[in-house]
């Protein structure tokens, strides 16, 4: 009876671990095509995650497949579907790197714009967003003009400066009221010579007039 109870549990062994070996056996069975065909369909359905996991594994077992472009590609809208922007940001741009050429790239640097130019907060806040959503917007306008996606960045690109310029002019008027009028001109003159077709600018410049006045009034007061 000794000498069973190895044997029966090498037995059991070799049944989970070959359960397991024939499960993934079958799962490799899966083609490239229909490892598309149900990727695609979940990101139809809004099944980002399990989309993801799918293009994943079709990218791992078919890398030289036909469908594995269109897998990164479906990988980081994804991501950005999930509101991953950091990640969709890193897929496209790891998209862009591998494949400089590939006619979807204006795609891909407009989607990395709208990752930054979805966080974009108010005025108030830090306009790391702005600056780098307004970069890849024009860099996309630049390199590549007649693509589909120009007119959509040009619009996005006015709503950046707008932002932008508003920063500018919080932090002016917050100097301002500080009575630190210097500071204040400063900001004014930056304002108005970088967005100078902005509502914002406009302000900017009748108040620098006034910093210098108030600026020439402290020294004569001293």
């Amino acid at each position: 009876m000794k000498k069973t109870a190895p044997f029966i549990l090498a037995i059991l062994l070799f049944s989970v671990s070959g359960c397991a070996w024939f499960q993934d056996s079958n799962e490799m069975e899966k083609s490239a095509r229909e490892l598309v065909n149900e990727g695609s369909a979940q990101f139809r359905d809004r099944d980002f995650k399990d989309a993801i996991r799918s293009f994943t594994t079709l990218k791992d077992w078919y890398p030289f497949s036909k469908f594995a472009i269109l897998a990164e590609l479906k990988i980081a809208d994804a991501h950005y579907e999930l509101e991953e922007y950091d990640e969709a940001i890193f897929a496209y741009q790891e998209f862009e790197s591998l494949h400089p050429k590939n006619e979807a790239i204006p795609y891909m640097i407009y989607r990395t714009g709208l990752c930054w130019f979805d966080r974009i907060d108010t005025v108030d806040r830090d306009q790391k967003s702005s600056r780098k959503a307004l970069a890849e917007f024009n860099r996309l306008i630049e390199r590549f003009p007649d693509s589909s996606q120009a007119a959509s960045a040009a619009k996005h690109i006015e709503h950046c400066v707008t932002s932008l310029a508003g920063h500018e002019l919080y932090v002016a008027r917050f100097y301002f009221k500080a009575k630190q009028y210097k500071a204040a001109r400063k900001r004014f003159e930056y304002l108005f010579a970088n967005y100078p077709d902005t509502r914002e600018a406009k302000e900017a410049l009748a108040q620098i007039d006034l910093c210098q006045q108030m600026i020439d009034q402290a020294e004569t007061d001293k």
